[in-house]
């Protein structure tokens, strides 16, 4: 998780650079196609194999949310300072526990409420509407994480029939020529060096990605949560190097709420499914 930790900002940071020469839409769709490439060697492995499932409909759909949450989020990346962008992405578990509530039925009671409030009231710390101007960016960063937990309602659909490489495989499917559509109006040709700097982002995701999958399955929750706030000591160094930002305190305490909130609801969630097993077990 600290690797992942580590490779999810160092990607943000090249993401947030490289926007000054290229439009991030542009960038969004190398991201998503190299992606693709990057995972093309299971696919020839497993001869196309992992390609088959009956939900197809579906997988569309998680294309289409994954493409709006990514265009949201490079682009507000772009305009948003870095440790202030990793600090409103902390969100997504919140967004993601409302929807589940709302959407796929599941019962949450009083501590999880207390948890989600106290989130928003870390979201809030944050952005501070109406104290100081509410920008575009923070509205992108949390439309993203709307969205992207929206996208995480499907994919937790689509893991009741389909392995995760799967998902990940038709994520990049479909999620390139979305993205690209969105890339044709602002597009220009990359020299080699971009080139190369956004096949590095591409690698850096995937690899991220890969490694807190990894994380999540082979630790516990409770030890591995906390590992992943360390993103906002690199994204508060990266940006104090590369972009002379420095986060105020309301950033770092809004975090802290934020981040507090998300772990304690997946540390909550870990111990009641291992309740879960050993009652069925008995």
């Amino acid at each position: 998780m600290t690797l992942a930790s580590v490779l999810f900002v160092a990607m943000h940071a090249l993401v947030r650079d490289l926007s000054k020469d290229l439009h991030p839409f542009q960038i969004a769709f190398f991201r998503a196609s190299l992606g693709l490439i990057v995972l093309s060697p299971i696919i020839f492995k497993n001869r196309f194999a992992i390609l088959r499932t009956s939900k197809i409909k579906l997988h569309a759909l998680r294309g289409l949310l994954n493409a709006g949450a990514m265009l949201c989020f490079f682009y507000g990346l772009s305009i948003t300072p870095l440790a202030q962008v990793t600090a409103l992405s902390f969100a997504v578990p919140l967004f993601a526990t409302l929807f589940a509530v709302l959407l796929l039925g599941e019962i949450i009671k009083i501590r999880r409420i207390t948890a989600l409030l106290i989130g928003f009231l870390g979201t809030l710390v944050i952005i501070r509407p109406g104290l100081i101007d509410f920008g575009l960016g923070p509205i992108l960063i949390l439309s993203q994480a709307i969205i992207w937990s929206l996208a995480l309602m499907v994919i937790k659909v689509l893991t009741r029939t389909d392995s995760s490489l799967t998902i990940a495989i038709y994520a990049s499917i479909f999620l390139s020529p979305m993205v690209l559509i969105a890339a044709i109006p602002v597009w220009q040709s990359p020299t080699v060096y971009q080139l190369i700097l956004m096949l590095i982002i591409a690698t850096f995701g995937t690899i991220a990605q890969t490694l807190m999958n990894e994380s999540l399955k082979l630790g516990e929750t409770s030890v591995v949560m906390p590992v992943e706030f360390t993103r906002m000591i690199w994204a508060a160094l990266f940006g104090y190097c590369f972009f002379s930002e420095v986060p105020d305190i309301f950033t770092w305490f809004g975090s802290v709420l934020i981040f507090g909130s998300t772990a304690y609801i997946a540390v909550r969630e870990n111990k009641l499914n291992k309740e879960k097993e050993n009652n069925s077990a008995d």
